[in-house]
């Protein structure tokens, strides 16, 4: 399209890393794409019009200001994108800081997954299926929530369970090992592995749990599920379906407390990421709306952001309204008499600040 186009990663040689932040500088390059190695403090952008970024969910809250920060006059048009839309975010939008569009419908061809939850001690059964996927030509991930045997953490090791599943449970079969602390070579090589479907199973850390595309892939099990939060599981869950083939995502837990189970709950029942978000803020709350905590209970002596949603929405269409009027104090005034007419109608109040 005659757009010069360059990357900028932390992969990226010590001289092609300055040559791209030179051109960049200098407005030599049209669109940059790159990692969170754009939020460093020497890399400056001639005029940064447009901050997309993808899998929002992976970016802190303070990463995401300083990317925003470096276009012209620290602004600059934002488009955010995610399958699970994080609790804070979803509050925002009623703040009228973002405006949502979603996308509910799967591409053509594409079957929804299905999830069920299955007790550690039917793990068996969960085993069975996955070569039962295997023997008609599918292939399968097996996930751990660590790496490797801590006493702090009580979790099967992904190195011990793939010696495991490789030598008693599938030793017929091609398993594989994938997990962040290998070195980026062989961590290339076990993915192109899976992806030209050398290998059938693959052992791994949630390092999958994006920028994965193996459409022949159609199970998912994630081990001690009760340990990951609703949103990885909604992203890792996402690596399958993405062929032709009826998908599944199998939640094996262990013990679970009440929270864990609603979370597991909510996954069983829906795919939707925009409820699962939404039980997701139920559980943790949706975090500060002017600070950087991504989860906890909000600043609101009254409101809610989920029960009240109707009203606060109407509040924000009315604040939007006002200023596009530039109204007068007498409009203000009438504003605020209707809040408080509301609020005492619902809750008997007889006054709000």
């Amino acid at each position: 399209m005659g757009y010069r186009i360059a990357a900028l990663t932390g992969s990226v040689g010590t001289r092609d890393k300055a040559s791209v932040k030179r051109k960049m500088a200098a407005g030599d390059v049209h669109v940059v794409v790159g990692t969170h190695a754009l939020l460093q403090e020497d890399v400056a952008f001639h005029r940064l019009g447009l901050a997309i970024v993808d899998e929002q969910h992976r970016f802190g809250v303070r990463q995401r200001w300083e990317l925003f920060q470096k276009g012209q006059d620290g602004q600059a048009d934002v488009l955010v994108m995610t399958a699970t839309p994080i609790p804070r975010t979803l509050a925002l939008t009623i703040y009228g800081d973002l405006d949502v569009s979603t996308i509910d419908e799967l591409p053509p061809g594409r079957k929804p997954i299905t999830t069920r939850q299955v007790n550690e001690s039917a793990v068996e059964s969960v085993y069975s299926f996955v070569a039962q996927q295997v023997s008609l030509g599918r292939q399968a991930y097996v996930v751990y929530p660590v790496v490797e045997e801590s006493e702090t953490v009580a979790a099967k090791a992904a190195e011990q369970m793939h010696h495991h599943l490789s030598t008693t449970v599938f030793p017929n079969l091609s398993v594989d090992l994938l997990h962040g602390r290998m070195t980026p070579d062989d961590k290339e090589a076990a993915m192109a592995r899976f992806q030209s479907g050398q290998t059938q199973i693959l052992v791994s850390t949630t390092v999958i749990e994006v920028g994965v595309d193996v459409p022949n892939a159609t199970v998912m099990v994630i081990e001690q599920a009760e340990r990951f939060g609703l949103a990885q599981i909604h992203q890792l869950r996402g690596r399958v379906g993405r062929g032709k083939h009826q998908s599944y995502c199998i939640l094996v837990t262990g013990k679970m407390n009440d929270t864990a189970r609603e979370r597991i709950r909510t996954l069983v029942e829906s795919n939707d990421g925009f409820y699962i978000a939404e039980m997701d803020m139920k559980l943790r709350g949706p975090g500060e709306f002017f600070g950087t905590k991504q989860s906890g209970v909000p600043g609101l002596r009254l409101g809610d952001i989920l029960r009240d949603n109707e009203i606060l929405c109407q509040a924000r269409d009315e604040a939007h309204a006002l200023l596009k009027r530039d109204g007068s104090n007498a409009e203000l005034r009438d504003a605020v008499r209707y809040i408080q007419e509301h609020w005492q109608r619902r809750y008997g109040l007889v006054q709000v600040g």
